[in-house]
């Protein structure tokens, strides 16, 4: 707010050449700040077309975010705001000079136009306040390019830089707001409807499982899914499945429930994701393939596999400790350029935040990730899957089954999920709890011991549970699942299957 009462009326910045550059004035309109602020004194319900996004450091000149800064605390004391209360209210401050004194406040009543156009005149001096904010952040890009600490990157500049674009671009948008029921209602029975046509009858993203989308009717588009568990449960397993599966149905139905699929692997390099992939596609060991340890006939089965997977839309970005920020601005750029459908997170605890947040405790750090990732999801209407580590609390019980208490860190992420959902797997347990024998135990005790555990460990052999803790929109439940380990491979359990008896009891 550089410029003063004596600058042109109105006087946004014209082409320059040559040394004229130096002379440019930021843009402004001083004749519309007037003539919004006339509007304010003489009809206070102007104030309420232009409150929800102007603010005082948005005028170019200190005295007119003085008054517009008067009337707002004024009005939002439910008193009136006049050239004479206005008066009253800078005398009690000793600034009455600093805006002009009385005759400048009746000549600002004098420059008033109607309710109706005031929202019009807000919006021209908020487009000139934007302007100017991005000739300073031109300035300061250009800067930190020149400048910079030795270890910074061109790439980290720039990611800051479409940072503060965006938040540049949100910071007072007013193109929010109320929407009336009408109009939300009808975009209700639209998604219905686009729900109602579909074979699967699926409101979001299909993850591939028929008995998980029964439950969750799909990835709903803004929704944040936690996908919890415990090391060795399989969480990456199953949501790189559910990735391929979005993936490939969008390729072979031109959309029609699969998506788009942004993949931030923080934990996993790019190779060993795909590697994951070709083996679950494949039905070959993923540690032969990583040892190379396959036949002839099996590499050929391996290429054959790896070309059907050529063209699905699934990006991978393995840069390891993104934060939140840079998370955002890569998601924004995948969905410009391919229609980005579905983000998935590999893993929550991984990502970092703020360098401010960093310094008020961990808790406070995933509490900010989990509302970035929630406003993400919002803003770029996809769903954002985020697996999360569970404390080691939950083994302390028997069975060791995953609560919503046992999600490490902060409570932020049950509060800001719209899903949580739980892996466990049995047989993982089961396997160490193999029976030794006891002092003074003859073999016989020990080999009964032995069936039993054996026929116990059978029951629950490549079975997982998804455990469905939270739904916003839903019913939760328990999802009985197939697994293989041996290829990463997640897929409905068969009807039949006795696992499935402990959800009909």
């Amino acid at each position: 707010m550089s410029t003063t009462l004596a600058d042109p009326t109105f006087d946004t910045a014209a082409p320059a050449t040559g040394t004229a550059a130096a002379f440019r004035t930021a843009p402004h309109n001083l004749e519309a700040e007037k003539a919004l602020l006339g509007a304010i004194l003489v009809n206070n319900r102007a104030y309420e077309q232009v409150a929800e996004f102007l603010k005082p450091d948005h005028f170019s000149v200190e005295q007119h975010a003085k008054v517009y800064q008067a009337a707002e605390k004024l009005i939002d004391h439910g008193q009136i705001a006049d050239p004479v209360t206005l008066k009253r209210f800078f005398e009690n401050d000793n600034s009455l000079s600093e805006i002009g004194g009385p005759a400048y406040l009746a000549d600002l009543a004098a420059s008033a136009v109607t309710v109706i156009n005031a929202r019009e005149y807000g919006r021209i001096v908020y487009d000139l306040y934007l302007k100017r904010e991005l000739i300073a952040l031109g300035e300061d890009v250009v800067n930190e390019a020149y400048g910079g600490a030795v270890d910074e990157t061109a790439q980290g500049q720039i990611e800051r830089a479409e940072q503060a674009l965006y938040d540049l671009a949100t910071s007072g948008n007013y193109e929010g707001g109320f929407h009336d029921f009408r109009s939300s209602v009808i975009r209700a029975i639209e998604l219905a409807e686009a729900a109602h046509k579909r074979d699967g009858g699926l409101a979001g993203v299909s993850t591939g499982f028929h008995d998980v989308d029964a439950l969750l009717g799909g990835l709903h588009p803004s929704d944040l899914i936690i996908l919890a568990g415990r090391p060795s449960m399989g969480k990456t397993a199953l949501v790189t499945n559910i990735a391929f599966n979005a993936a490939y149905d969008h390729s072979r139905s031109q959309g029609a429930e699969g998506a788009v699929v942004g993949f931030f692997s923080l934990e996993m390099s790019a190779e060993q994701l795909a590697s994951r992939i070709l083996s679950e596609q494949s039905e070959l060991s993923s540690d032969r393939i990583r040892k190379g340890q396959l036949e002839n006939e099996e590499f050929i089965k391996l290429v054959n596999a790896s070309n059907t997977l050529h063209d699905i839309p699934l990006f991978i970005d393995d840069t390891p400790a993104l934060t939140v920020s840079a998370l955002r601005t890569r998601a924004r750029r995948l969905k410009r350029k391919h229609d980005l459908g579905l983000i998935i997170i590999d893993y929550l605890q991984l990502v970092s935040g703020s360098g401010t947040s960093r310094s008020d405790g961990r808790v406070q750090e995933v509490s900010e990730i989990t509302r970035g990732l929630k406003t993400l999801a919002k803003e770029l209407d996809v769903p954002v899957i985020a697996l999360s580590q569970l404390s080691r609390a939950v083994e302390q019980r028997e069975p060791p089954r995953p609560q919503l208490a046992d999600l490490r860190e902060s409570g932020s992420i049950e509060q800001d999920a719209d899903v949580v959902m739980f892996i466990y797997r049995e047989e993982y347990y089961m396997e160490r709890k193999k029976p030794s024998r006891r002092a003074d135990e003859d073999e016989g005790k020990l080999s009964e011991r032995l069936e039993k555990w054996d026929a116990a460990l059978e029951d629950v052999r490549n079975v997982a549970e998804v455990i469905v803790a939270k739904q916003r929109h839903g019913p939760i439940g328990n999802i009985p699942m197939y697994f293989n380990g041996a290829f990463t491979r997640f897929g409905d359990l068969d009807k039949e299957h006795r696992y499935r008896q402990r959800f009909h009891e």
